[in-house]
């Protein structure tokens, strides 16, 4: 059973769905990432902005105060936007990384049927060979066992004397 170009066909199909789930899967972790990054910079705007408040409460400077207080309230709007978006892209990446897992799945099982038919296949192909030498040994020890089965055929019609007589001459 040889395996078929339909199964390596298969595979290379395979392969490449593979790398297609892992691009999109990469691109949503990267995604993910930049998310919360950006929520991280937030929450790091929102405490200057409390910083800034605290300050101004210092210095009595009521334009800092005003500033402050703007940078916290954009700073946690801004996290209120991300916090949706960065459940969406983790529900996302984990399901690109099923789908991933699931190709990868598929491609290692193809490998395996076809690393097993290759493997038939040698087995097959080493016994068919040593069947033919077995054959072509069987038939050449035929061929002189029968050229000595024939003097010895023609040696038991003789007279004893006779068939030494014969050898020498030979």
């Amino acid at each position: 059973m040889a395996v078929s170009r339909a199964m390596r066909r298969l595979l290379q199909v395979l392969e490449i769905q593979e790398e297609e789930c892992r691009a999109a899967m990469e691109s949503a972790r990267a995604e993910l990432k930049r998310l919360e990054q950006a929520l991280t910079r937030s929450v790091e705007r929102e405490r200057g902005g409390r910083r800034l408040v605290a300050a101004s409460a210092a210095t009595g400077e009521i334009t800092d105060r005003i500033a402050g207080i703007e940078e916290t309230r954009v700073a946690k709007r801004i996290a209120a936007t991300l916090a949706p978006r960065i459940a969406e892209t983790e529900s996302a990446v984990n399901s690109r990384r099923r789908e991933f897992l699931g190709k990868r799945i598929e491609r290692r099982q193809t490998e395996t049927l076809i690393e097993e038919a290759e493997a038939l296949e040698s087995v097959e192909a080493e016994r068919r060979a040593q069947r033919d030498h077995d054959d072509w040994f069987l038939s050449r020890r035929a061929a002189s066992g029968t050229a000595r089965g024939d003097e010895k055929l023609e040696n038991a019609h003789r007279p004893a004397g006779c068939a030494s007589q014969q050898t020498r001459k030979s």
